[in-house]
């Protein structure tokens, strides 16, 4: 369905733009000058760093 649902479809946001597709990550990646792979990396990476959103 999408990269945040994990349903093996990565790039199908099945018409609701709030799922984060494969396209995301492409896109940020040509504002920044590097790679899909990296841009989704450093995603992850800042999540990380955040810890636990608060409720």
């Amino acid at each position: 369905m999408c990269l945040s649902c994990g349903y093996g479809e990565p790039d199908d946001d099945r018409g609701d733009t709030g799922h984060i597709t494969w396209t995301d990550p492409r896109n940020a990646s040509g504002a920044v000058d590097n790679g899909p792979e990296q841009a989704a990396g450093d995603i992850g990476s800042g999540t990380d760093a955040l810890g636990t959103p608060p409720s």
